[in-house]
């Protein structure tokens, strides 16, 4: 361990998530984001300033920042070096290194996760829940694998880095004023712009 509370994020603050730069960079990703976040960006209304839990190089924002260019857009992440990257091409993204795990104050319209909850520790995970929730005064994005219930699975033969579960089903009970504005899924056999099977809820505070 090198500071951090769990196994997962010493993980992702050092070499494998500095080598996960490299693979998710691509422009073939910029596109399939384009088209991901485009579909669910026709149920929202009036966002004006969007957040990202564990944005690493930016491939996300990036994509919204075109779909929505007078939104405020940040971003956090436990990778150093991404954020450092991210920051150098995007200075006018407000971006923090520090884990998700820890309470987090950068409230925005919208708060989303795309592809993190999967490799946060469960014992962690109602403290990022409670981040999502806390950084949202409208919109709450969950866009992760799903299975009804939870699951670890081996992760690029990687054991305890990877877990499936019904996020979405969990912090909707968690927070009664969230409602589900609807929900979707991404196919890697997409023939135009795949995604790594990816299922994602839009939730909406009623108050």
């Amino acid at each position: 361990m090198s500071g951090y509370s769990t196994e997962q994020e010493d993980f992702w603050a050092g070499d494998f998530g500095e080598e996960y730069i490299g693979r998710n960079s691509s422009d073939l990703m910029l596109a399939s984001n384009l088209a991901f976040f485009g579909e669910i960006f026709k149920k929202v209304h009036a966002v004006n300033s969007i957040l990202e839990l564990g944005c690493n190089v930016g491939m996300n924002l990036k994509a919204i920042q075109h779909l929505a260019p007078n939104c405020s857009i940040s971003g956090i992440d436990i990778n150093k070096k991404a954020i450092e990257k991210l920051s150098a091409q995007k200075p006018e993204f407000n971006l923090k290194h520090a884990s998700i795990n820890q309470e987090i104050k950068m409230k925005s319209d919208l708060c989303f996760t795309k592809g993190v909850l999967i490799h946060i520790n469960p014992v962690y995970l109602d403290k990022v829940y409670q981040n999502l929730y806390n950084n949202s005064s409208k919109y709450i994005l969950i866009a992760e694998y799903y299975n009804p219930t939870p699951v670890s699975v081996p992760y690029r033969d990687n054991t305890d880095k990877l877990f499936k579960r019904d996020f979405a089903g969990e912090i909707l009970d968690k927070y009664q004023d969230l409602k589900l504005v609807d929900y979707g899924f991404s196919y890697h056999r997409d023939l135009n712009f795949p995604q790594d099977d990816m299922c994602w809820f839009l939730l909406k505070k009623s108050k």
